[in-house]
C-alpha cells in the first residue's frame, strides 16, 4: 500500500532551555527532524506531512529542502489532535505512519517490520522497558491480544506495572485513522486529545492491532533534554564506530571520533582519536589520519598520511601525499599525487603539482603549481590587492626561496629559481635566476648601545 508519512514537530521543547525549536537541534550536525524526514523517504513515502507549531518559520526555513508539506498546528491539544491536522492535506487513501520529529534513531529496518502485513490493522510500536514511568502502558486481554494504552498519569497501580509501553509511532489507513479519530475525547487528566486512545476504538471495532518492537529501545528515545541528546549523540556515534571497523576501519578509539554527514571509508584506513569528519568525505585505503584532525566535504586518496592537527574543508587531496602537521587546505585546494604540504601552510584555491613541496609557514592561494616545485619556508602568494583576487602561475622544477612573496598577477616558468627574500613582481621566464634584496652591508667595530 502507497505510504504516506506525518511527522508530528510542534513541539516547543521548554526543557531544551533554548530559544531554537527543539526539533532543530542537532545530532550528528544535522536536525533532529531531518533525521526523521531521511528515514520516511528511505521508506519509500509518497508524501510527508511535517506537522509544525513552535518556531514555524524557523523550522521551514532550515527544513526548506524537505519535499513535504507544511501544515500548523495553532493549538497544542495533544498528539491526536497534530494528526488531525494532517487530514486535509494527507491521502487518506493511504497508509499512514506517524513519527516524531524529536525521535531521530528509529531504524528504517524496524519500520518496515512495523508496517509489513499491516494492511487492513493499526500498526503499534511498543517497546519493553525495565523502567516504565512516564510512559503509556499497553494494555492486552489474556489472549495477548492489544486492548488500549493508557496514559501513565491515568493508570491504576496494577496497569503501572506493565512493562511494555508504547512509543507513540503508529501506522494505519488514512481513511480509517480519521474516524477513529473523529470519535475520541478529551477526557483525561491533561484535558488533550490522545492518539493512543484509538486503539481501544480499534479493539471495539474489531480492527486487529498489530505489534511490532524495536532491537534496542534507543530507536524510539525522544529528545526532551539536552542530557537526552548527548545520550542519543554518543550512541549514534558508537554505532557508526562499530561499522566502520566491522569494515576493516582501525580506529584508536572508537570513542572518540565523530561522523557528522556520509562517510565513504575504505579498509586498512587508520583514523587516531578526536577526528572530526562532515559532510561527504571519501577516504582511500591505507590512509592514515592524525589525532585532532576535521575532515569536510573532502577527497583523500590511498596511502595519504595527515599528521595532527589538520584541517581539510572541500579539499582533494590525490594518491601518496603528506599534509601537516597543523595544516589548513581550504576550499578548491588540491594536492596531486605525491605533493606534500607541512606544518603551518595554509593552502585555498590552489592546485598543487605532483611532487612538489610546500613544507613550513607559507599560504599558497589562487595558484597553478607545476611538478616538482620546492617553496621555501614563509613563502606568500599576495592574491588579494583589496578589491580584487588575482591569479599566481608556478611552472614545472621551479625552486622558491625562503621569505619571498608572490605578488599575483604573476607568471613563474618552469625551471626558475626565486632567490629567498624576493619580492617577485613580474614575470619570469623559463630557467631565470630572480634576485630582490638590499646588499648587505658589514659595518667592522660596531659597538652596540648600552642602558643608561
Amino acid at each position: 500500500m502507497p505510504l504516506s508519512v506525518v511527522i508530528l514537530a510542534a513541539g516547543k521543547g521548554t526543557r531544551m532551555k533554548s530559544s531554537t525549536p527543539k526539533v532543530l537541534h542537532k545530532l550528528a550536525n544535522k536536525p533532529l527532524v531531518e533525521h526523521v524526514y531521511d528515514t520516511a523517504k528511505e521508506l519509500g513515502a509518497e508524501e510527508v506531512v511535517v506537522i509544525y507549531g513552535h518556531g514555524g518559520d524557523q523550522v521551514m526555513e532550515t527544513c526548506k529542502h524537505f519535499d513535504a508539506k507544511w501544515v500548523e498546528q495553532k493549538e497544542q491539544l495533544g498528539t491526536g489532535h497534530a494528526v488531525m491536522q494532517a487530514f486535509d492535506s494527507v491521502n487518506l487513501n493511504n497508509n499512514v505512519l506517524v513519527l516524531y520529529g524529536d525521535v531521530p534513531l528509529t531504524k528504517k529496518e524496524t519500520l518496515e517490520d512495523l508496517l509489513d502485513g499491516s494492511e487492513g490493522k493499526v500498526g503499534l510500536l511498543s517497546v519493553n522497558l525495565d523502567n516504565p514511568f512516564g510512559y503509556g502502558r499497553i494494555l492486552r486481554n489474556a489472549d495477548n491480544q492489544v486492548t488500549g494504552i493508557v496514559e501513565q498519569k491515568d493508570a491504576n497501580d496494577e496497569q503501572q506495572k506493565i512493562q511494555e509501553v508504547n512509543t507513540g509511532i503508529l501506522s494505519c489507513n488514512g481513511e480509517t485513522l480519521k474516524r477513529l479519530l473523529n470519535n475520541i475525547d478529551n477526557k483525561n487528566s491533561q484535558g488533550e486529545y490522545y492518539l493512543t486512545d484509538i486503539f481501544e476504538l480499534a479493539e471495539k471495532e474489531n480492527i486487529a492491532i498489530k505489534t511490532a518492537q524495536p532491537n534496542s529501545s534507543y530507536e524510539v528515545e525522544g529528545v526532551n533534554n539536552r542530557l537526552q541528546l548527548g545520550t542519543l549523540e554518543r550512541i549514534y556515534q558508537r554505532n557508526i564506530a562499530d561499522e566502520l571497523m566491522t569494515n576493516g576501519v582501525a580506529l584508536a578509539d572508537p570513542a572518540r571520533i565523530d561522523i557528522r554527514g556520509n562517510a565513504d571509508i575504505s579498509n586498512d584506513v587508520y583514523i587516531d582519536i578526536n577526528a572530526v569528519i562532515e559532510g561527504n568525505v571519501k577516504i582511500g585505503s591505507g590512509t592514515n589520519i592524525g589525532p585532532n584532525c576535521v575532515i569536510i566535504n573532502s577527497i583523500i586518496g590511498e596511502n595519504v598520511n595527515i599528521k595532527a592537527n589538520c584541517v581539510l574543508e572541500n579539499a582533494i587531496v590525490e594518491n601518496n601525499c603528506e599534509v601537516g602537521p597543523y595544516a589548513r587546505l581550504r576550499p578548491e585546494a588540491h594536492l596531486s599525487e605525491n605533493a606534500k604540504v607541512g606544518n603551518f601552510v595554509e593552502i585555498k584555491k590552489a592546485n598543487i603539482g605532483v611532487g612538489s613541496k610546500v613544507n613550513h609557514l607559507s599560504y599558497i592561494g589562487d595558484t597553478e603549481m607545476g611538478s616538482n616545485v620546492n617553496v621555501g619556508a614563509g613563502t606568500i602568494t599576495c592574491n588579494y590587492d583589496g578589491a580584487n583576487k588575482h591569479k599566481t602561475i608556478i611552472g614545472d622544477n621551479v625552486f622558491v626561496g625562503s621569505d619571498t612573496q608572490l605578488v599575483a598577477p604573476v607568471n613563474i616558468a618552469d625551471g626558475a629559481t626565486i632567490g629567498a627574500g624576493a619580492t617577485v613582481t613580474k614575470d619570469v621566464s623559463e630557467g631565470e635566476l630572480v634576485i630582490s634584496r638590499s646588499p648587505q652591508k658589514s659595518i667592522p667595530g660596531w659597538e652596540r648601545p648600552t642602558k643608561k
